[in-house]
């Protein structure tokens, strides 16, 4: 086995996590980034007001998803972007919540996705004064990145689980969720379940 998982970042138009506005994935495989998307997702009907809070911190507004594919109609393509993977993302109950939230708004069937934290990773690698992702990319040696633009902050992740994979001598994603005494959970439609 190799060190191979898809780093996955939000955005959302406003306080419900069904609110998707953006989406970044980043493909790692043997420890190493060989892909990288990223879109403009039309948030679903009920939850696509654009708050003012929330375009202060990515920049992104209503008119900028005009023309963008809905939660719906991409799902696909983020469900191809990311395989079977493991996914990874920087406080993973937030991003893992979007994808569940949006499909319960939409009626879509949620994917079973298995999920590591990267923030909890960061917290038994790292000894750091804050936990918050410039942070801890910093010190996985991936600094300067435009933290809220998606791409960038899942792109962030990835470094920071290849950089604790290489701390805690790990070559695999099960190695180092062992090692580093945390968790992969699941996804799932009702709730995000622990499993292993």
């Amino acid at each position: 086995m190799s060190l191979d998982f898809t780093a996955i970042d939000f955005e959302t138009a406003n306080s419900s996590t069904a609110s998707a506005c953006a989406v970044g994935m980043v493909r790692v495989r043997g420890g190493r980034v060989v892909a990288r998307a990223g879109w403009l997702i039309q948030p679903p009907p009920g939850h696509d007001a654009f708050a003012p809070v929330n375009i202060g911190i990515h920049g992104i507004r209503a008119e900028d998803v005009v023309g963008a594919k809905g939660w719906s109609a991409q799902l696909d393509d983020l469900c191809a972007f990311a395989g079977a993977d493991v996914l990874v993302a920087h406080n993973a109950g937030f991003d893992m919540n979007v994808i569940r939230r949006a499909c319960e708004a939409t009626g879509d069937a949620c994917p079973p996705y298995r999920y590591l934290c990267s923030l909890q990773l960061a917290r038994r690698s790292y000894e750091l004064d804050s936990y918050r992702l410039p942070r801890v990319a910093a010190a996985a040696g991936f600094a300067d990145f435009a933290h809220h633009d998606a791409r960038a902050d899942a792109e962030a992740c990835a470094h920071i689980v290849v950089d604790a994979a290489r701390r805690h001598g790990a070559r695999d994603v099960p190695t180092l969720v062992a090692v580093a005494g945390v968790r992969i959970s699941a996804l799932a439609a009702a709730a995000a379940a622990r499993v292993a």
